[in-house]
Formats: structure tokens, sequence, C-alpha cells
């Protein structure tokens, strides 16, 4: 006698067609699930739909296919985190080859300090969420776009430029690398 190979949400060995067709039902009622209620959708007795569950494990198959669709759902869940996140990477990449791109042209004389720095932050931003860190600034913290750069000094708005110039220069090497 060979194995019975099927999953327990499929027909099983001596299982006929329409006790199969009744299991379907059930398993496919979801956690509202019963005997009774597949007996009163097919028109058939609600003894026979009890002797057919006992005989066939209704219950432990019916619980294997909510088990098996969980499964499926979580796998489909982290494919499409996998594929949110690539896609974000992607067009993070995109829009900070195409910023630095501009503020390669820009003379840096016509942005604010303000400007750059927003610029800065949210591609910057960007790309750490695509990869899946923590953004530098994050909703409750102060809002990046409220930094009063005319409370700096001369000084400290010359510092924070160099620092970004930097920054995006290490940036520029790095990607100028990978390509």
């Amino acid at each position: 006698m060979a194995a019975n190979t099927a999953e327990p949400w499929e027909r099983q060995e001596g299982e006929s067609a329409q006790a199969f067709e009744a299991f379907a039902k059930y398993r496919d009622m979801g956690p509202a699930r019963s005997t009774a209620k597949v007996a009163r959708e097919l028109g058939k007795s609600g003894s026979l739909m009890d002797r057919w569950s006992r005989a066939y494990a209704w219950v432990a198959r019916a619980t294997a296919w909510d088990r098996e669709q969980d499964r499926v759902f979580l796998a489909e869940q982290r494919q499409a985190r996998r594929d949110l996140a690539r896609r974000h990477a992607r067009l993070a990449q995109a829009f900070l080859s195409k910023a630095v791109a501009r503020l390669q042209t820009l003379d840096p004389r016509e942005l604010s300090p303000g400007d750059l720095l927003r610029y800065f932050q949210v591609a910057t931003d960007i790309e750490r969420r695509a990869v899946g860190d923590e953004p530098a600034w994050t909703p409750g913290d102060q809002d990046p776009e409220a930094i009063d750069i005319a409370e700096l000094t001369d000084e400290e708005r010359r510092a924070r430029m160099e620092q970004l110039r930097r920054e995006l220069e290490r940036r520029i090497a790095a990607e100028e690398t990978s390509s």
C-alpha cells in the first residue's frame, strides 16, 4: 500500500469526492467553521458531517491549513518588505545622485545654509531608511526645518558647511568607486 503523500488539507487516501467537498467547505470557513454549517450549506445531515469529520480528522487538517495559510502570508509579507526596501534604496540612491549632481553645479553662495542642511538631511534620512537604519531625525525630534541657521555665528555656519561638504565629497567618492 502506497504511503499517503497528500498534504492534510488536500484529498486524503480513501476519502470520497463528496467527503472531500464537505471538508473543503469546512476548511475554507475559517475560524467560524462548523460541521453544522457545512451540513446546512450542502443540504446534508449533521450526523453525516460529524462522521466524516471524525473519520477524516477535519479539525486537525483545518488547523494544518490555517497554519499553512499563516506561513504563506508571512512569507509574502517578508518578500513585500524586501521588495519595498530594495525599491526605496534605489530611489534614495537616484535622489542622492541627482541632488549631489545638482549641488555640484550650484554656487554655494546661492544656497542658504538652511537649504543645504535640509537637502542633506532629507537625502541621508531616505538613504538610511532604505537600508533599515534609523534616520538621524525622527518625528518627535526637533524639526530640521525649524533649525534657525540665522542664530549660528558665521564661524559655526562655516564649520557646518565644511562638515557637510566633506560628507558630500565622501559620498561622491564612494559612489564613484562603486560604479
